[in-house]
């Protein structure tokens, strides 16, 4: 039995993939802060461990004899207003417990064949028309940053023998949270539009998509290093907003500004309104074939039969 230890298990992406791992016959242990509210929404068949990247608190034994390590685990880029204490936490809950993990499977006596590391299309920052590729350069601003270092941190893995990957996921869309939750109420009550000038590039991603590159980076021994995961065909705001009003037989009028944004949510606005036009090419010639590679179906699919 090939079984896999998962962070971030009771996030967006967590759940699903605890759920695809069953499918594929993949025993699961999943590290959380909190057994109790972990075991009230996972499956009763995944094994909960507490652990604590700031205490060190981790069982070594657990990740002995492993296949794969997935750490999804971070604190919500949207959760909390940004101050310096909340981007510490950001910054830490990516960083130090990638770190941690890595720390601990140097010592293993028997290492998993794989270390598969969330990172995100953040990397980049905001690169207008610029077509980005996983050899493009990082942005300069704090999510880059974070980004950066956090896969700085998983790289290390190699050292021991363990095949690295960081997937550079875009934005998921999902009717269970993230941004189509968030976007589907005001356009269902006619007050719907893009956010920001609506020109930037929206690098989205089909939920189903996201959990099948996972599955297929952490069995593919090709797929290494960084991975841009996002629709290969990517639209603007503006295009995205027009698209999901027409699924939703809605007019996509009322745009929210950049300033507007910048009251509401503060630093993590930037973040919002940055463009990314990702290239999706690497994952592709991989051999992964998108379910949902264009919006329009993704969006029926999702709102519909969903």
């Amino acid at each position: 039995m090939k079984k896999v230890i998962l962070t971030g298990a009771t996030g967006l992406i967590g759940r699903n993939l605890i759920r695809e791992l069953f499918k594929a016959k993949y025993p699961v242990i999943a590290l959380v802060r909190d057994v109790y509210k972990a075991r009230k929404k996972l499956p009763p068949q995944v094994e909960c461990v507490e652990w604590d990247y700031k205490s060190n608190n981790i069982n070594l034994t657990l990740l002995e004899n492993s296949y794969s390590v997935i750490h999804l685990a971070g604190a919500g880029i949207f959760d909390k207003r940004w101050n310096e204490a909340y981007k510490k936490e950001i910054y830490s809950s990516r960083v130090d417990s990638t770190k941690l993990l890595i720390d601990i499977i140097s010592k293993l006596r028997n290492k998993p064949e794989n270390f598969i590391g969330a990172s995100a299309v953040g990397y980049y920052g905001n690169r207008g028309d610029e077509i980005l590729t996983e050899d493009s350069k990082p942005g300069n601003d704090f999510l880059a940053k974070v980004c950066v270092d956090w896969e700085q941190e998983a790289s290390k893995v190699t050292q021991f023998g363990v095949r690295w990957a960081s997937i550079r996921t875009g934005i998921v869309l999902s009717k269970e949270g993230g941004a189509l939750k968030k976007m589907l109420p005001p356009f269902k009550i006619f007050l719907g539009g893009p956010l920001g000038s609506g020109n930037q590039y929206f690098p989205w991603i089909h939920i189903k998509d996201i959990l099948g590159i996972i599955l297929y980076v952490m069995e593919n021994k090709n797929c290494v290093g960084p991975i841009n995961a996002a629709a290969p065909h990517i639209v603007t705001m503006k295009e995205f907003a027009k698209e999901l009003g027409k699924v939703l037989k809605r007019p996509a009028l009322f745009s929210v500004p950049e300033f507007a944004l910048r009251i509401l949510l503060g630093e993590a606005a930037s973040d919002i309104v940055s463009s990314q036009r990702i290239n999706s090419e690497k994952i592709i010639n991989l051999g992964y074939k998108f379910n949902f590679p264009y919006l329009t179906k993704a969006l029926i699919d999702l709102i519909y039969f969903n």
